[in-house]
């Protein structure tokens, strides 16, 4: 039995992506798989090896005695395939190489570009550190098999020779089975699912509501995700000031508690601003909404038009313009049979192309091609 060992020192190990998606369907398929990552302990779960990282005090000890803790539990395993996750192991993953072992970079963002557009940088520096990263890249990933997790990675590395895209699509038979969160049914509501911040649409979620509120409409809004707590104080003191008393911000939950909530929602939130990084860019929350059953107002992006219009499971609307996005919203709020229908046909298209298991053959002929297995 071949050996597979991944690698995070950023991620938690029931990341969705890593854990649910690729180490369940890698052991799936009979491979050994062992997951090094931050946790509490040593534990197997669903006949996946977990071997913990101490949780680090600083991103600064992150990336030093982190990545070498993460090289040495590595080299134990002694691996068939290491799969890295973070773009800071690739120096270990690079001694690895060295030492005649397989490795696979697993690319999550575009690096470079989400440089970029971190306007907290200064320009300058901004610009060189993208630069600095780009060539660092082009050096580490040189003879590195690399998995990509959109499409539009592939044109800015186009050097990058061993490669397959694997898209982060929803795991359809868990979203298919969540019933939805009774304890708080009632209304019309609205919801959003991810990492919570201004350039994903936040504040302009706020300022649609103010908008609707003035018309006399009232959603339950409940924004689920990671959120620091100076802007959860930001969202909370605008809503205070616009009077809007039933919104919810939950913070971080397991994945499940938030589908059960997303599920009795009304309508599905995905009004990311238009970053390089967004644009070109599957937002993952729109197939989760559309797996659940439920409508979605998103950015009106070509990537999500050609989506969420092509399949008429939902509006496109500038995320710039709390005004479009009352509107959108307040459309489905008034057409509740235009609502339902549309949240049946997102459900439709992710039973039929849009899910995990279209990629996970993917990924199992990559490794299949990458150990020379029949």
């Amino acid at each position: 039995m071949k050996k597979i060992c991944i690698l995070t020192s950023v991620h938690i190990p029931f990341d969705v992506r890593i854990f649910f998606k690729e180490a369940k369907s890698l052991a799936n398929a009979g491979y050994d798989v062992t997951l090094i990552a931050q946790h509490d302990n040593d534990e197997v779960v669903d006949g996946i090896k977990i071997i913990s990282l101490r949780l680090p005090r600083n991103r600064i000890e992150r990336m030093t005695k982190t990545a070498w803790s993460v090289f040495w539990k590595a080299l134990k395993v002694d691996a068939d395939i290491y799969h890295l996750h973070d773009p800071e192991l690739m120096p270990i993953g690079l001694i690895l190489k060295s030492l005649g072992k397989k490795i696979i970079y697993d690319m999550h963002e575009n690096l470079p570009k989400q440089i970029k557009n971190k306007h907290w940088i200064n320009p300058r520096l901004r610009q060189f550190l993208s630069m600095a990263v780009y060539w660092s890249e082009r050096v580490s990933l040189k003879g590195i098999p690399v998995i990509f997790a959109e499409h539009s990675y592939r044109k800015d590395y186009s050097w990058v020779k061993e490669f397959e895209t694997i898209l982060n699509m929803p795991l359809v038979n868990q979203l298919l089975c969540i019933e939805p969160d009774a304890s708080a049914l009632h209304g019309f509501s609205i919801g959003y699912l991810g990492r919570v911040g201004l350039e994903r649409g936040s504040i302009m979620i706020i300022e649609a509501l103010k908008i609707l509120k003035d018309r006399g409409i009232t959603p339950r809004y409940d924004c689920i995700g990671p959120i620091t707590e100076s802007h959860k104080h930001d969202i909370l003191k605008r809503c205070e000031q616009y009077r809007l008393t039933d919104v919810a911000i939950h913070g971080y939950m397991p994945a499940y508690k938030g589908w059960e909530i997303i599920k009795r929602c009304n309508v599905g939130l995905a009004l990311l601003h238009p970053i390089p990084n967004y644009i070109e860019s599957y937002p993952t929350k729109i197939f989760e909404y559309m797996a659940l059953g439920i409508p979605v107002v998103a950015s009106d992006f070509p990537l999500y038009r050609e989506v969420v219009e092509g399949n008429d499971c939902g509006l496109c609307v500038d995320p710039l313009q709390p005004e479009s996005i009352a509107e959108a919203i307040g459309r489905l709020v008034m057409n509740p049979e235009v609502a339902r229908r549309m949240g049946e046909n997102g459900r439709q298209a992710v039973m039929d192309k849009y899910n995990w298991s279209v990629e996970e053959k993917k990924l199992c002929e990559f490794y299949k091609k990458l150990l020379g297995t029949p």
